[in-house]
């Protein structure tokens, strides 16, 4: 039971009908109260002089638990905590003799069985057949204090998960004339920024003081274009954190709400330093696995080369001098068809050696690259066009132009598994193969007419060929990229940037 005395308020009432009349009253005219008005108000005639209960109505009996016969002895004094006896014993001074003044009073009533509610209650004065009564209302508070510890709780909750939540959840303004302010924020402020919620709500001004030089443009046109179209404001940036002489990346996902003519986000920041170095050092790691696998291509091509040079020279020398011989040894024969017809087939051998060691050659290394990439690219469109019947035609802007060896190897490649793709899996009956030069770039674009290639395509677990092709593209600091072709089909298009002309410098083939 509360032992703490409920304030009293004094005011006038209006004249009114009296709701839910007292048992066994007579319809006396008594000023009725600005309270008691649902249907279960409880109502109260009390003597003034004794403060003994004179009537009351059903809902006042139910809820004390009392009948009338036993209310009759009781006062106000034994249903209250002593704590409220002063102001009861004030409510006839209180009141005064003028109609209509009324008192209002919280307190707490007893039940029977020894269990109190709180209620409202309010007073005034009353008559009835020429008696003069105190009246009075009153409305259980039960409910209502339930719910507002029901409320209270749930805010409690509430406020334990937003401020136990990882990061910092927030409330920002931005007013018409362009001022800021922070109208809410968790306790994730400090461990987040390095500043007290007091510090930020005085001085919002000092959030973006905390943001880098370099990031603050984007923050501040992040903020305008999601004001501007109303949308998700989505920004990532860093922060300096002088007193931990600190960077950190902080991401800021919030929404936008209009108010009138102000602008209110609510949103969170959190620490996102662990991911950003985390997405850098996958950066580093693809970059040196880049740069590992340029430099396996190059060492590839290089010995590619070293070999189709020593088949060529070597073995295609021998094969000649072989040939030579033989022709010498065929004409000093006597006449025999049989030694002649072994030595037509060992003379044919030999050619069919030579053509072997000359194809094997260019596959590891074409000689026309020695003649620059617009003639190598020419050479294995007709050769695909010769093995396949597919009609492949090359356009280039340019006569020549001049790439360093690895350039030219690596686009050639590419435009070989590209060819070698469409003879697979295009069913395509025309190629069309553009060189562009642009200003310090070279694209290749190849389109066929052929039956596409499909997401799933793409995303094949064991496509070493198109991984292959992007590969050598991105270790030249270019680009690869598959899409439809217009028409149907599919286009490859690759772009590299072009080396310094002056530092393309072929080097001399000794291909005959």
């Amino acid at each position: 039971m509360s032992t703490s005395p409920f304030p009293l308020a004094a005011g006038r009432a209006h004249a009114a009908v009296l709701p839910g009349g007292a048992s066994g009253a007579a319809a006396a005219a008594v000023p009725a109260a600005p309270f008691g008005r649902a249907p279960d108000s409880e109502i109260y005639l009390i003597d003034p002089a004794t403060l003994r209960f004179v009537d009351a109505n059903a809902a006042a009996c139910r809820n004390l638990g009392y009948d009338m016969a036993q209310l009759a002895g009781m006062t106000p004094h034994d249903l209250m905590p002593p704590a409220d006896a002063a102001a009861l014993a004030a409510l006839p001074a209180q009141l005064g003799e003028e109609a209509g003044a009324h008192v209002n009073l919280r307190t707490r009533l007893r039940r029977a069985d020894g269990s109190s509610y709180a209620i409202k209650l309010c007073f005034l004065r009353a008559q009835r057949d020429g008696r003069a009564l105190l009246l009075a209302v009153g409305d259980d508070l039960s409910r209502e204090l339930a719910a507002g510890v029901e409320l209270g709780q749930y805010q409690a909750r509430f406020a334990a998960v937003v401020n136990h939540t990882p990061g910092l959840v927030y409330q920002f303004v931005q007013h018409a004339d362009g001022n800021v302010a922070f109208t809410q924020l968790s306790e994730g402020c400090t461990a987040l920024l390095g500043l007290s919620c007091a510090e930020l709500h005085r001085a919002p001004e000092r959030f973006l003081a905390l943001i880098l030089p370099d990031d603050r443009k984007s923050y501040l046109d992040t903020m305008q274009a999601s004001r501007a179209r109303y949308e998700g404001w989505n920004w990532e940036g860093r922060i300096w954190i002088a007193a931990w002489n600190d960077v950190k990346w902080i991401g800021l996902r919030a929404t936008p709400q209009r108010l009138d003519g102000d602008m209110q986000w609510d949103g969170i920041m959190t620490n996102i330093t662990a991911s950003k170095q985390a997405q850098e050092e996958t950066r580093h790691s693809r970059a040196r696995l880049a740069e590992l696998t340029a430099h396996i291509e190059q060492v590839k091509e290089q010995e590619r080369t070293r070999i189709a040079r020593e088949i060529h020279d070597d073995l295609g020398g021998n094969m000649t001098a072989i040939k030579m011989a033989l022709a010498m040894l065929a004409a000093r024969l006597p006449p025999d068809p049989g030694l002649a017809e072994k030595a037509d087939y060992l003379d044919s051998l030999v050619d069919r050696t030579i053509e072997a060691i000359h194809r094997i050659s260019l596959d590891l290394r074409p000689s026309t690259l020695d003649l620059g990439i617009v003639a190598a690219l020419e050479w294995q469109a007709r050769e695909f066009e010769k093995q396949l019947g597919i009609a492949c035609v090359l356009r280039s802007t340019e006569k020549e132009i001049a790439l360093d060896q690895d350039r030219a190897s690596a686009l050639f490649r590419i435009f070989q598994e590209t060819l070698t793709n469409i003879a697979k899996h295009a069913h395509a009956t025309r190629v069309t193969v553009t060189l562009r030069r642009q200003r310090q770039h070279l694209t290749l674009s190849i389109c066929d007419n052929g039956r596409g290639i499909t997401p799933e395509d793409r995303l094949k677990p064991h496509s070493f060929g198109l991984r292959g092709m992007s590969e050598r593209a991105l270790a030249l600091g270019g680009t690869l990229d598959l899409s439809a072709a217009p028409g149907g089909g599919t286009m490859v298009a690759v772009k590299i940037r072009l080396s310094d002309p002056a530092k393309s410098n072929p080097e001399p083939s000794k291909h005959e």
